[in-house]
């Protein structure tokens, strides 16, 4: 039976029967096989826990995150370098955007850990005072603050995230309009100066050519 071509994959290098290739991993490839080999695990395997699949998934592709993503950082950098300026808006609003939503991701994320773990102090004090009615009165109402401070966080970290995204998104509207404005007249005077350019040198060839032709008239008249 033939052996397969690729038989480790270890840092973005692919080693096989007929040799080792390099192969650059993207941010884009690394998170893909790993999620794909948590939630589709290769079934010529055996059955692996899902614990198992997640840390042997992450033991695997964890290491190539850092490479992956200055990898696609380069790749963005070049493919913007070779566009338009609208390309490089476009990169700079897409990468502000994504990076407003992960900061009010990561906001809430750590507000939401700490209401739970106060919830968490709070259930304990409550169960140890279950005989006193009024101490579990007193923490059931500090839990219901604490649930409508958690409602009311999310609902102010959600309205400021998407009202910053709607900022940037009408701030690049009115950045790109500008632009556009800005390379259309830098088009329309180099035009400009291209046609009196070209116009001033066909009347200079034009004078020159009349003033030569009245010259010979006049050697004629002479001779």
């Amino acid at each position: 039976m033939a052996e397969p071509y690729e038989t480790e994959r270890n840092n973005g290098v692919h080693e096989g029967s007929k040799g080792t290739h390099q192969r650059e991993e993207t941010l884009y490839s690394v998170l893909h096989h790993l999620t794909t080999s948590i939630i589709y695990p290769d079934h010529n395997k055996a059955a692996k826990p899902l614990l198992n699949r997640i840390k042997h998934s992450l033991s695997e592709n964890g290491p190539l995150l850092r490479d992956a993503s200055r990898n696609t950082g380069k790749n963005v950098l070049l493919w913007t370098r070779r566009g338009t300026p609208f390309r490089a808006l476009l990169v700079i609003s897409v990468g502000t955007i994504t990076l407003l939503t992960l900061t009010g991701l990561l906001v809430f994320t750590l507000f939401f850990l700490a209401a739970t773990v106060n919830a968490i102090v709070i259930s304990l004090l409550m169960s140890l005072a279950a005989a006193g009615g009024f101490l579990a009165l007193f923490f059931a109402f500090v839990t219901a603050i604490y649930i409508g401070a958690l409602s009311i966080a999310v609902f102010v970290i959600s309205a400021a995230t998407i009202s910053a995204i709607i900022a940037v998104l009408i701030a690049t509207g009115w950045i790109g309009f500008f632009l556009a404005v800005w390379l259309a007249t830098k088009k329309s005077v180099g035009l400009a100066k291209h046609s009196l350019s070209f116009t001033g040198s066909a009347l200079s060839n034009y004078t020159s050519a009349r003033h030569a032709h009245r010259y010979q008239e006049l050697d004629k008249v002479s001779d």
